[in-house]
């Protein structure tokens, strides 16, 4: 079975737990609102290999204007394969028409994020008020 790509698939807590640990996320270490936050996301993006959860990310969005993109994860044995290019192409699809899409990027991401069209938004800096280590 090839690479499936899908703005509708179902996810199960174990094999999402598995990627974002993989990545090194530490919203893995909360699970039950992990999941939480994925299954509310106005969209979800998946990318499986013969059935297996290789690559996941997510929407928040207003639903007219604006789309924010917060996590997009590939397994990191099958990045650098086209994958996350898949996934942001089918999320950029659907939010053709949108006023702004945005995503924070960090480190090697920039350069991926850059060559799907991404620019830095004027002289904005990313900000937060972040509970974790990293991502």
């Amino acid at each position: 079975m090839p690479m499936n790509i899908s703005l509708d698939d179902q996810i199960g807590d174990a094999e999402v737990i598995a990627l974002y640990r993989a990545n090194a996320w530490s919203s893995a270490d909360k699970p039950e609102q992990l999941m939480a936050a994925l299954r509310n996301s106005h969209s979800l993006v998946t990318a499986r290999e013969n059935g297996v959860l290789v690559g996941i990310g997510n929407a928040i969005s207003d639903g007219h204007l604006v789309v924010y993109y917060p996590h997009f994860l590939v397994d990191p044995g099958h990045q650098r394969k086209g994958i996350g290019r898949l996934m942001m192409q089918a999320m950029c699809a659907r939010y053709a028409g949108f006023h702004q899409q945005m995503l924070t990027a960090d480190g090697e991401a920039i350069a991926f994020y850059e060559s799907l069209g991404f620019t830095r938004a004027g002289r904005t800096a990313p900000m937060w008020i972040y509970a974790g280590s990293e991502h």
